[in-house]
């Protein structure tokens, strides 16, 4: 029972950090362009932060004859999601309902919460705990950010732009336990910085993502550490996967 409650807790955490970054996807949603409701519609429709805020970015840049143009970094940077949906499949449930209704709430949250479990419950806990969560409290906040935006001001003076971002790195933090998944992590971030100049956004994670395809293919440098845990009879401690 006490693991079950380490993992609300867990989940919980990232529901709080996450929601909090919706005030700002509302504030800058109405900033750019959008009405209050259309605001809330993208949030509760869409329901992925990169998405959205790649959307809204795009939009204020150039308006309706932006919207294509929108869309479509929308899309590549939410086309990660697929790949997150067949990973957890099997962890949801066996039900094609379970499935159909876990489509909506596989994040980037909810996976990472999710895969950082040992045990099949707890993360399937962790999952619906995490994704229902955020999914509650981000169209929330973005109600919130969208009517106070103006007295709000800038979303970075209180430090909202980075509220997802340091709950995923502490979500990230504990799997990196082995040479392989540091390597993985580090030439992603590589890969990623070096290319977010010259590319539309969307592609340059999806270009990251090819790094750790590879990598894991390949097993490299995963050989190296389970030959080296077969010869001193240690056992692995966690992987880049599970």
């Amino acid at each position: 029972m006490s693991a079950e409650r380490e993992v609300w807790r867990e989940a919980l955490g990232v529901v709080l950090a996450t929601s909090a970054y919706g005030v700002s996807f509302g504030a800058l949603a109405v900033a750019s362009g959008l009405d209050v409701w259309q605001a809330c519609v993208l949030s509760a429709l869409m329901f992925t932060g990169g998405s959205q805020f790649a959307f809204v970015g795009v939009f204020a840049a150039g308006g309706v004859t932006a919207l294509p143009s929108a869309v479509a970094s929308a899309v590549l940077l939410g086309v990660r999601n697929v790949a997150y949906g067949m990973r957890m499949s099997p962890i949801v449930g066996t039900t094609r309902t379970r499935r159909i209704a876990a489509a909506h709430f596989t994040i980037d949250e909810s996976t990472a919460v999710a895969i950082s479990q040992g045990d099949p419950r707890l993360r399937r806990v962790g999952f619906w705990v995490t994704g229902i969560g955020i999914f509650v409290g981000w169209n929330l906040t973005t109600l919130v950010g969208a009517l106070v935006g103006d007295i709000l001001g800038d979303p970075r003076t209180w430090g909202l732009d980075a509220a997802a971002a340091a709950a995923f790195l502490a979500l990230l933090g504990p799997r990196l336990a082995r040479r392989q998944a540091v390597a993985v992590g580090a030439a992603a971030a590589v890969v990623a910085a070096s290319l977010t100049p010259f590319l539309m956004p969307g592609l340059p994670v999806l270009v990251a993502a090819v790094v750790a395809i590879v990598v894991g293919w390949f097993n490299w440098m995963g050989r190296e550490a389970q030959v080296g845990e077969a010869s001193t009879g240690e056992a692995p401690t966690g992987g880049a996967a599970s």
